[in-house]
């Protein structure tokens, strides 16, 4: 019976890799007739997403890759084709298919795993996020759909995925080699365009943002939305490879980590965002507690210290543009600095008679074209917590923040419980990354764009199933 399914099976394969050639001959005659090479590559597009809706409706795991790969690609795939296609719809619509495909294969999976403080937290944000519609202040209800989809529908449906899907050491594995790849590609692209040139894509985004454009120096943004992404992506990135060298034994693996996370701390330098830093640094606090070490705790918090009295008393390396700005960063007579203070002291003022903030998407980006009649949509945000405080009051915020507290609690005391020491360094180098996510989040918008996200989310997911994780490797 086995082999009679191994055979249907590969014999399926066989006709759909058929059909797909039969399909790519006919557009390469097609192509070749009418002189048109834009025209036959739509039925090798269909086709190739009918292909790839079928594998994924056998493994819901490539849904999940596939979506974290897009998150990772969305901005730099709408800086270059463009086309005016709403390409963040294309995350909806692969999370859709992978939720569709676990009902399918719902025999599969153990929905007991859902059953804990991650997927009760983030649906019960969900729920208060969808009661905004009915704040008082009157924000606009389009700017509410949008701005519900990262504050709440995106962490309501990724989390529960990575509890679902990345239940095994090997497929744990996998998504860490994975979004270190695209991160590696992430890098290498803004390596690029520093030393070889930006893509006209990249050039009419700057011609839109000219504030990536400091003193005559680009703060390159590689293939995420902007330089205030990219900076803390690769930050974070940086702490995840080398806290996982510490978890291979093999020299070369630890050698090729090392050279990553300096790779990824490069590209966190030429982005240009001084808040970065803080990615770098929180999740190096965080991975040092993590370890339980004290001694080891007390030398890295020594460490931080001699780096930033490095920046704040000293003038070494002023000529360097990557420097100056991480030195501003710790200046409190900086001019952009202060006005961040500025807007947050108008904010409080504002703020006190709301207490359940003026909705969601009354400000920031959508503030601008969906509510410009409201006050909150005249100043910026400059920071996820601050957004989030004006859109949900301080109600909302502290419930959010509440959360979060918790969330780092529950993992922290997880991992201080795995017993194999591989899998703990890896949870180390996840939790600690969402770490320093979280904590350069009240400097700039990052927790709530892509790829932070999903990785963000996904990495709670993971730890919070990681004791089972820990007994198949204890059981091998």
């Amino acid at each position: 019976m086995g082999h009679l399914i191994k055979d249907t099976i590969a014999k399926k394969n066989i006709y759909l890799i058929g059909a797909a050639l039969l399909v790519t001959l006919a557009c390469i005659i097609l192509a070749a007739v009418t002189q048109n090479f834009v025209l036959p590559l739509v039925p090798v597009v269909l086709l190739s997403v009918v292909i790839f809706i079928i594998f994924l409706f056998r493994e819901p795991f490539l849904g999940l890759m596939a979506t974290t790969g897009y998150c990772f690609f969305l901005h730099f795939l709408s800086r270059e084709i463009g086309g005016g296609i709403s390409y963040g719809l294309g995350i909806e619509f692969l999370l859709l298919l992978t939720w569709l495909s676990i009902w399918y294969n719902a025999n599969r999976f153990d929905f007991s795993n859902l059953n804990n403080c991650l997927f009760w937290l983030t649906f019960s944000w969900f729920l208060l996020s969808v009661a905004e519609v009915a704040n008082p202040a009157g924000a606009n209800i389009t700017g509410w759909i949008l701005e519900l989809r990262s504050s709440a529908l995106y962490p309501f449906l990724i989390a529960p995925l990575g509890m679902l899907l990345l239940t095994t050491p090997r497929r744990l594995n996998i998504f860490l080699k994975t979004i270190i790849l695209f991160s590696l590609i992430a890098a290498l692209v803004g390596v690029k365009q520093k030393y070889i040139g930006l893509s006209q894509g990249d050039q009419l985004f700057l011609q839109d943002n000219p504030t990536h454009v400091l003193w005559g120096q680009i703060r390159y943004f590689s293939i995420f939305s902007n330089a205030g992404q990219f900076g803390p992506s690769q930050g974070q990135f940086s702490m995840i490879a080398f806290v996982l060298s510490f978890s291979v034994k093999k020299w070369w693996k630890k050698i090729v980590l090392l050279v990553l996370s300096g790779l990824f701390f490069y590209g966190m330098m030429i982005s240009g965002t001084r808040g970065a830093m803080f990615a770098v640094a929180g999740a190096a606090v965080a991975a040092m507690f993590l370890t339980k070490r004290f001694k080891v705790f007390i030398f890295g918090l020594i460490a931080i210290g001699l780096f930033y009295g490095f920046l704040k008393y000293t003038s070494i390396g002023s000529g360097n543009y990557a420097i100056v700005r991480l030195r501003s960063s710790v200046d409190p007579n900086d001019a952009s600095l202060n006005v961040r203070f500025i807007n947050q002291k108008k904010l409080a003022e504002y703020m006190k008679s709301k207490p359940f903030g003026g909705g969601l998407g009354v400000i920031g980006s959508f503030g601008h074209k969906y509510n410009p009649d409201k006050y909150l949509s005249t100043i910026e945000p400059d920071s996820y917590w601050v957004k989030l405080w004006a859109m949900y009051g301080i109600v909302g915020f502290t419930f959010w923040f509440c959360i979060m507290m918790f969330l780092f609690g529950k993992c922290t005391g997880i991992i201080w419980r795995i017993k194999k020491p591989s899998l703990k360094v890896k949870l180390i180098a996840l939790l600690s990354g969402n770490a320093g996510i979280f904590l350069c989040s009240y400097g700039n918008e990052v927790m709530n764009d892509m790829p932070s996200l999903i990785i963000f989310y996904l990495s709670f997911g993971v730890i919070l199933i990681a004791p089972k994780l820990d007994k198949q490797l204890s059981n091998k």
